[in-house]
């Protein structure tokens, strides 16, 4: 827990502020009980009289609004502490995690990454804010309720010998037995968001499909688990307060006796007794106020757990010690003898042995079937992932070289699943370019071939999209996604079958204006449909993670057996022309 601390940098003046506060308060809570026993044996047993009480009780109530003064500022600064923790830790992981590459992200999944970001930093933000109140009023209440028990009477302090350890003996027993359960209910808890997000994400599907009962279910059965396993930690947790409470009402009854025969003997008065019960109550309650803390404690050390495992996760692409900071100016791609295996899969590799060379200017398109690894090579030249051997070069300069941002400034890439961000159309296009005139949006949007819908729509370029672009049809997704990254204007551009809910002719339409616009680009395609990788330069055609044939179409119709499968099987469904 030590490493959190750093993230109180900033806000030290509260976390003193809130201790300070309480101490205030505790002090207070310790006086009551004295001012009590004054007014029992000196004004109502003692005769003092009327006055005498008067003044005790506009005493104690004085004592009483200072106390509250001190634990309601110690409440408000203990909340500003916690919520700058937390605020401070959200930051950090998030920045964290936009660091991470795909491999990294493939190691977490996206709900479990979002409850680690929100859930489990809650976890964290209540234990500084419980830590400020009762690390503070719990100790003080204990040791300085005994001092002034054993000041009043020691022979009755007897009775804490007993109890002490009674309660700490349960509470202990307690936490370890909570504190396994805990992790496992956060990873429970994991897989109801998991669930939930596929279902928002996929709803279209769910109700194409007629799923939603299924659906349901499924939730269900991760909520039920999650409920389950819940009940069993909060279970264990209940038992601890009815045999704390036990030992409690034991203690006090025999607090009670004892000072009977104690105020009998007239070694004790009866507002003294009265008194050692209030401060019997305090010290057992502080303690129970601690194995509270405790419990939560041990409830956050797995959320602690789990969130250091989203900090310490190394890495595994980052910029070389001296990168080279230089503009990708031509826009040649290599692959040298390249193989490729995602991290932590077993089996073979996804990529073997690839090697073919793109010239600046040029056309490379991308062909084979589901699974052979096209996107996989497509995602080694801005770095998304690192080869597992061999290399990539850019412009005769191996990718692990370039300072990273450098390097994906110099490449556009529309991925295959199209992801837009809420806002305007505007705004999702200058993710290309940040600083893009309205005349190179347009411009952007003209290539694209999404110009015409969206002067169709009333607000142009200021319409707004729903989340992921739901208002949109996926078609015009896609075309969007194209002038996002024709706006770059960069030197690579990489299309990983990215125009596949487009018609033919728009296809067509946006394939020429790549070749008369982008011309000084090199352009990388994967495409299902021959029609549009046909005038290619070079054609690669994939099977397994091999390339099994490379030269043009023509060549490739000529002497290429798995070419010229897909070619005639897209004749007879009529996609050729």
């Amino acid at each position: 827990m030590k490493r959190y601390l750093k993230y109180l940098n900033g806000a030290w003046i509260w976390v003193i502020l809130a201790p300070v506060l309480m101490i205030l308060e505790v002090f207070c809570d310790l006086r009551q009980p004295d001012i009590m026993s004054d007014i029992v044996d000196v004004g109502i047993r003692g005769g003092a009289g009327y006055m005498y009480i008067l003044e005790k009780g506009i005493e104690m109530m004085g004592v009483a609004v200072v106390g509250m003064i001190g634990g309601v500022g110690c409440g408000y600064f203990a909340t500003k502490a916690s919520q700058y923790f937390g605020y401070k830790l959200r930051d950090d992981i998030y920045k964290k995690i936009q660091e991470f590459s795909f491999a990294n992200i493939d190691k977490f999944s996206t709900a479990s990454l979002v409850t680690r970001t929100t859930n489990d930093v809650v976890m964290l933000q209540n234990i500084v804010g419980m830590a400020l109140r009762m690390m503070v009023r719990s100790p003080m209440l204990f040791v300085g309720g005994i001092i002034y028990a054993v000041r009043l009477q020691p022979q009755l302090a007897v009775v804490f010998l007993v109890a002490i350890p009674l309660i700490v003996g349960i509470i202990a027993f307690n936490i370890k037995k909570t504190f396994p359960l805990f992790k496992v209910v956060q990873g429970k808890l994991d897989k109801v968001n998991a669930v939930i997000q596929e279902n928002l994400t996929g709803i279209r599907v769910v109700k194409a499909y007629n799923r939603a009962e299924h659906e349901t279910k499924r939730f269900g059965e991760a909520n039920d688990d999650y409920v389950d396993i819940s009940i069993r930690a909060h279970k264990l947790m209940a038992l601890m307060m009815p045999g704390v409470s036990i030992v409690m009402n034991i203690s006090v009854v025999a607090i009670m006796w004892f000072g009977a025969r104690l105020v009998g003997a007239g070694d004790m008065q009866v507002g003294d007794v009265s008194a050692f019960i209030m401060y019997a109550t305090r010290i057992l309650s502080s303690i129970m106020m601690m194995s509270m803390m405790f419990m939560s404690i041990s409830r956050a050390s797995a959320s602690a757990a789990r969130i250091s495992e989203v900090l310490d996760e190394k890495v595994d692409i980052t910029n070389p010690k001296a990168p080279r900071t230089a503009k990708v100016e031509k826009g040649s791609v290599e692959f040298k003898n390249v193989s490729f295996r995602y991290r932590g899969a077993g089996g073979e590799d996804v990529l073997k042995n690839i090697s073919f060379k793109v010239e600046p200017g040029e056309t490379l398109a991308i062909l084979g079937s589901t699974g052979s690894g096209k996107s996989t090579l497509v995602n080694l030249i801005p770095r998304l992932y690192d080869v597992t051997a061999g290399q990539v070069l850019v412009d005769g300069t191996d990718v692990r070289n370039y300072d990273i941002e450098t390097l994906r400034e110099g490449i556009g890439m529309v991925l295959q699943s199209v992801i837009l961000f809420t806002g305007t159309i505007s705004d999702n296009l200058r993710w290309g370019k940040d600083d893009a005139t309205m005349e190179e949006i347009q411009e952007a949007a003209e290539r694209a071939q999404a110009a015409e819908f969206i002067s169709k729509n009333p607000d142009g370029y200021d319409a707004v999209l729903g989340q992921r672009g739901v208002n949109f049809s996926g078609g015009q997704k896609q075309r969007l996604s194209i002038a996002r990254a024709l706006i770059k204007k960069p030197k690579i551009l990489i299309f990983d079958d990215s125009t596949s809910a487009v018609d033919t002719a728009t296809e067509g339409k946006i394939r020429k204006t790549l070749r008369e616009e982008m011309g000084e680009s090199t352009l990388i395609l994967i495409a299902q449909r021959i029609s549009a990788v046909r005038d290619a330069d070079k054609i690669l055609v994939m099977e397994n993670g091999e390339i099994v044939g490379m030269g043009t179409h023509d060549s490739l119709m000529a002497d290429n057996a798995v070419y010229q499968e897909i070619y005639y099987s897209q004749m007879e469904r009529g996609e050729e022309e």
